[in-house]
């Protein structure tokens, strides 16, 4: 087979198989790790395309594994696979240069699509100011309301906090989500969260005042 060569580092088995055979399934080539040290002591990391990372594992967790490649100038794109939807953990990864994150139970289409964004930002030169400019142009659509709903989804906030902190109903952030997701394009709250973070926006900061 010679498709891209994806990493897998997970420490579920059941996982950790249904993962390479979706990968290669599509055409992928994988190598499967059981956990963040076993990955860490592969001699090659260069050889792949990308790797698809949970975050919680026994031991040597996700974003050690990250920091790892980073502090090593490793050029894999990562990809966070995270089953405990934490938002605030994910956020970081992305700070830290990750592709995205996905929540399990993982959907095919959204891995696949994480990938294949994942390899070919791997091929390109670094990110310039276009994708930053197209961002912050879709959130100056946004109205007053609109953005603070959007600063509330990217922090992580379920609609019942969101309410709470803006003085507004529960069905009404319901609308307002719709139409920040709609007029944003995002696919997803990841998505969002990694549109926000490509804009220059912390969606922590307000956590730390």
């Amino acid at each position: 087979m010679s498709g891209e060569l994806v990493f897998i580092v997970e420490d579920d088995d059941a996982v950790r198989a249904s993962l390479a055979a979706l990968l290669e399934t599509a055409g992928y080539r994988t190598v499967s790790f059981e956990s963040g040290t076993a990955f860490l002591d592969f001699p090659h990391p260069e050889a792949g395309a990308c790797v698809v990372l949970d975050v919680k594992m026994p031991g040597v967790d996700g974003l050690e594994v990250q920091r790892h490649l980073n502090d090593h100038q490793v050029n894999l794109p990562v990809i966070i696979v995270t089953g405990h939807g934490d938002i605030s953990m994910a956020v970081r990864a992305m700070q830290d240069g990750a592709v995205d994150f996905i929540e399990k139970p993982i959907k095919r289409a959204r891995l696949l699509e994480a990938v294949a964004r994942g390899i070919a930002l791997g091929r390109s030169a670094p990110r310039g100011h276009g994708e930053k400019a197209e961002i912050e142009g879709l959130i100056s659509t946004l109205s007053t309301r609109e953005r603070q709903v959007f600063e509330q989804l990217v922090m992580g906030r379920p609609n019942k906090v969101a309410a709470r902190e803006l003085g507004i109903s529960y069905r009404t952030v319901e609308v307002y989500r719709r139409n920040v997701m709609r007029k944003m394009a995002a696919k997803s709250l990841s998505h969002l969260v990694r549109m926000a973070l490509v804009a220059g926006l912390d969606p922590l900061a307000h956590e730390t005042e």
